[in-house]
Order: C-alpha cells, then structure tokens, then sequence
C-alpha cells in the first residue's frame, strides 16, 4: 500500500478525530482495489460484505430498470459505503460504475468484530456515517412516497377535473352554435298574431318543462318516444322531425302535449312556435350541463382544499372525522371507478374528533389507496369504510375483500421499509408513516386479516 494513505485517510472528515493507531489497523485489514473507468466496484445481487472507502476517483450508482440503466446517485471521493458496522444490507440491488480511475480502500465485514473490540473511535466514525445515511435514505424514501402519493393524486384529479371541464367546453361550443340560429328563429317570432290566452298557455307547458328539467327514460322507450314526435313534426310540416325531436323528449314532451301547443295556435304559427319551444329548451339543457359540470368542478376543488387543509393552522381542531374520510374518497375516485370497486360506508353519529386534520387525511389516503391495491385481482370488490363511538374513543375500520395479509407478515407491516408490493410501486414507508400519526394523536392502529378480508382499525381519542 501506497506510505501516505494513513494521511489521506484522515484527510476524510468522519475519520480525522481517529487516533492513528485505529487507521493503521484499519490499513492493515483491508485491502486497496484500483478500478479503471468503467469497471464495477459491485453489481445488482452481489453480497454486500465489505465497507469501501473513495479514495480517489467516483461511481455512479445505477438501478436496472425493462433493459435499462437509471442513474441514482453519485458516490464521491472520500465517502464511505458498502457494509458497516451494525448494518443489516445484505444484497446490492444496483451498480457502482467507475466514472473514472478510482481507487477503494476496502474491509471486509468479517473484521468488524475485532475493530468494535480493539478501535472504539473507529467504530463510533463508523457508526456515525451510518446512522446519517440511514437518515439521508429515510428522508430520501419519504420524499419519494410523498411524490408517488401526489402522483396518485394528480392522476386522479386531472381525470376527475377532465370530464367536467370538457363538458363546460362542449356545452358552452354548442350553446354558441345554437344561439347563432336565434336571429331568423327570432324573426319568424315577432311576426306571431296571438292572443294573451294562447301565450300564457304556450308559456306555461313550456316553462314547466323547463322547471322539471330533462328525464331519464328507459333506452327502448326513449326510442319509441322519439320515433313519434318525429312522426308528428313531419306531418305538421317540419323537413326532418328528428332533428327537434330529441330536445323535446328530453324534456319528456309527448305527442299529447304537442298537439296541445298545436290547438292554441294558427296552423301557419305552428312550426315558429315549436322552434322557439326548441329553442327555449334547448338553451336550458346546455346552460344546466355548463352549471352541473362548473359546480362538479367547484366540488373538487373544495374536497383538495379541505383534504389539505392547506388554509388553517398545522394545528389539532375539532373536525367531522367523516369529511376527511369523504374527501379522500373523492381525491381516490377515478382509482376506484378504475378499478370497478364498491365502495360502502357505514357512518356513525359521532361527535367533532379532536386532530391534526391534514396528517389524518394521509392515514385515510394510504389505507385506502393500500385496500384498493390489494383488490387488484380480485372479483368481488367491496371497499368498506365503518365508523363507531367507543366510549371516549372513535373508531375507524376500513376493510377490503382482497386476498389478505399473510399470517406470519402481519406482526412487520408497520416497520419501516417493509412492503409487499412490486420494486417501484411501494418503499415500505405508508403504514410506518400512518402509524407514526396515529401514535401522534394517542390512538391505535390494528389489524386483522383472512383471505377476502382485511380490516385495518383506527382507534383515537375524541379529545
């Protein structure tokens, strides 16, 4: 080995306070590799049993990921990696490719036990560099859950905002087309002779329609229906009955009605009338699809606000636990339509709940984006959502008819970094992070499990 490297080894921050001694020990225990650009200081399943020290030279750390190579970090010179002291890597589940001519002190784990025995400042180093990077990791794993969650999220709601914002555009395109008619309809209108007994007449059937709004009918009725005032329009003079024959069917209209409107009126003010009658209806049905789809976005919206509660103070409030559950299910809906789930709630009459109400809605949303997960497979799919007072405790269960938690998992769902699901669709840190909520409000969080039939239990004080 190279006579200097005792210096350049200090010359590392979390090894300067080292005695020499411990370095040299170090020194001669391991041993130095010299890697060439390109070269891999380990691969995806090698055994991680050695610590590596950068002495010169970096890696880059890649995941394989369909064929090809993600960059994930970058190990630099003077870091310390690989396997420490207390540490329970086992396997590597990347690549550390040498950017360059890089040079690596490394110490092979079987050598731990003397170093925690004769280099104790060595070890407290080492220790410490682990327990930043377990740290670093944990923040790292929670940011990335944070973005995968808002990225569920995100999905959701562009799809839930798209339909109603595309048909506030339909609609209000049709109602522009439809409104350039009005000038010649308008014409043939004011050239009406007509008594006040007739007009009151004609404005009450017509109005009232208006007023009950657009029925659904059966598909075969619907038809029928249409075939008939179609019929009827063309024999009272109209080109293409089923060009108008539509609208008044959706105001339910019938032949009866109309042959009303016809008897008020003179034969040659008959088809002016009917398509201002058109006209009249027509404008009503876009101007309340334009209002249904602004009022379903303005529903949205409102849910995001209250599901962040990103207007009120991080602070615990009294809440309806239920509108938090509710908005979560709304910020879930398009998973949910997704996935053809039933959803059924059983809601109690339960007092305001004392919470931090935004870290209350990411338990509700893990729990249930987790329920909708584990029915992925499945043919009956039922998300149930129950809610009791239990003295001065709420309760909160939410099951699904998924295939169910293994019996010997059960007891590490809740540990940190366990997960069940496939590598880059969950890191293990969702039901760590709910129960760490749930801890943060005095409760509970259990949880039972069979095949078709997983409950998680929710249990925090009232006040």
């Amino acid at each position: 080995m190279d006579a200097d490297l005792p210096n350049r080894l200090k010359q590392i921050p979390e090894l300067s306070e080292v005695p020499d001694k411990q370095i040299q020990w170090l020194l001669d225990n391991a041993t130095c590799l010299s890697l060439k650009e390109g070269e891999f200081l380990f691969r995806k399943g090698d055994p991680i049993d050695t610590m590596s020290i950068i002495l010169s030279g970096s890696f880059s750390i890649k995941v394989e990921q369909n064929g090809n190579y993600r960059f994930v970090s970058k190990i630099e010179k003077n870091s310390i990696t690989g396997n420490l002291p207390y540490s329970r890597a086992t396997t590597a589940t990347g690549f550390a490719e040498a950017n360059e001519s890089s040079e690596v002190v490394v110490l092979h784990k079987s050598k731990f036990k003397e170093m925690i025995h004769k280099c104790d400042e060595l070890t407290t180093a080492l220790v410490h560099v682990m327990s930043t990077r377990i740290r670093e990791f944990t923040k790292l794993q929670q940011q990335n859950d944070k973005m995968m969650a808002l990225g569920k999220l995100s999905a959701g709601l562009s799809h839930e905002l798209n339909n109603p914002s595309a048909a506030v555009v339909r609609s209000a395109r049709s109602l522009k087309k439809h409104l350039s008619f009005l000038p010649d309809h308008f014409k043939n209108v004011i050239k009406i002779r007509i008594d006040d007994d007739a007009v009151d007449a004609v404005n009450k059937i017509v109005f009232d329609k208006a007023q009950q709004g657009e029925v659904t009918l059966p598909l075969s009725e619907r038809s029928d229906r249409e075939d008939d005032i179609a019929e009827w329009l063309e024999v009272n003079g109209f080109d293409d009955g089923y060009e108008i024959a539509e609208g008044f069917v959706d105001f339910n209209f019938s032949v009866e009605e109309l042959e009303k409107v016809k008897n008020l009126v003179s034969k040659k003010d008959l088809i002016p009338i009917l398509n201002w009658l058109n006209q009249v209806l027509t404008t009503e049905k876009l101007v309340n699809e334009i209002e249904d789809a602004s009022q379903r976005i303005n529903d949205l919206v409102l849910s995001v606000k209250s599901y962040t509660h990103m207007d009120q103070a991080p602070e615990k409030q009294p809440m309806d636990i239920h509108k938090g559950i509710k908005n979560t299910l709304t910020m879930l809906k398009h998973k949910v339509n997704k996935n053809n789930i039933e959803v059924v709630t059983q809601f109690a009459d339960l007092p305001e709940v004392s919470l931090f109400v935004s870290e209350m809605n990411q338990v509700w949303t893990n729990l249930i984006d987790n329920a909708i997960d584990a029915m992925d497979n499945g043919n009956q799919r039922v998300l149930t959502v129950e809610t009791l007072k239990d003295g001065e405790f709420v309760n909160v269960n939410i099951s699904d008819s998924g295939k169910g938690i293994p019996e010997d998992i059960q007891g590490q769902i809740f540990d940190p970094f366990f997960t069940t699901k496939p590598i880059g669709q969950g890191t293990g840190l969702g039901l760590d992070v709910v129960k760490q909520i749930v801890n943060q409000h005095n409760g509970s969080i259990k949880v039972k499990s069979k095949p078709g039939e997983t409950t998680f239990m929710v249990c925090v004080p009232i006040k």
